[in-house]
């Protein structure tokens, strides 16, 4: 943990995967504070990675830094489907960011009565996101790893998340795997997965449209 700007840094030889190697670093890569996006087709190691970097899978070679706390938002993320969204939030969100994250729970629709296991796979989604992000400290720096986030969001959840994302870039750093749908996306900063090797691609006017091709 730390109170300074937030890091991961993967070691040149990285290796991801279980018995194994699925996917690897040549060289050194570092991501700073910010949004940056991983990419790769299914089943080429973006869970895997995530799951490397969140300490919850052995890498099999080389090494992760991360300065910063640390959270991982799975996508398979499930809570008892008995109790209701409020009470998820009550037990999980700091009090002192409860009301604004039940506010933004009311702008973006999500029903804090409801049952967890009566929601919809994108209000699943948006109660993860939620508590994710008011869990994290805005005292200190951050880090957050996110799985397919946007699946079955609608556009006017995802937009809010995104905006969430621009406002907090200095203190928190997050790594977002995704499967972009419109070709226009910026994406700026991306980790691609391809022929089992790990890369990362910077540039302010990049999008999903001229990645895509490079994937395989």
């Amino acid at each position: 943990m730390s109170d300074g700007t937030p890091h991961l840094t993967l070691s040149p030889g990285l290796t991801i995967g279980y018995t194994a190697p699925l996917a690897k670093t040549e060289d050194s890569i570092t991501l700073d504070p910010g949004t940056h996006f991983l990419l790769a087709r299914n089943g080429r190691g973006k869970t895997t990675l995530l799951r490397t970097i969140a300490r919850s899978l052995k890498q099999l070679g080389g090494s992760v830094e991360a300065v910063g706390r640390l959270q991982y938002v799975p996508e398979d993320l499930r809570f008892d489907e008995e109790i209701p969204v409020a009470s998820i939030f009550k037990a999980l969100i700091p009090a002192a960011r409860l009301t604004a994250a039940k506010e933004l729970a009311e702008r973006i629709e999500l029903d804090l009565k409801k049952p967890y296991g009566k929601l919809s796979t994108g209000n699943r989604r948006k109660t993860s996101l939620i508590i994710a992000e008011y869990s994290l400290d805005p005292t200190i720096s951050n880090i957050l790893l996110l799985d397919e986030p946007f699946s079955g969001l609608d556009a006017h959840a995802r937009a809010a998340f995104e905006n969430i994302w621009k406002m907090s870039a200095d203190k928190t750093l997050r790594l977002v795997s995704c499967h972009p749908d419109y070709d226009s996306m910026a994406m700026p900063s991306a980790l691609l997965i391809q022929e089992g090797t790990i890369q990362h691609t910077r540039d302010s006017a990049q999008t999903w449209s001229q990645l895509k091709s490079q994937l395989n």
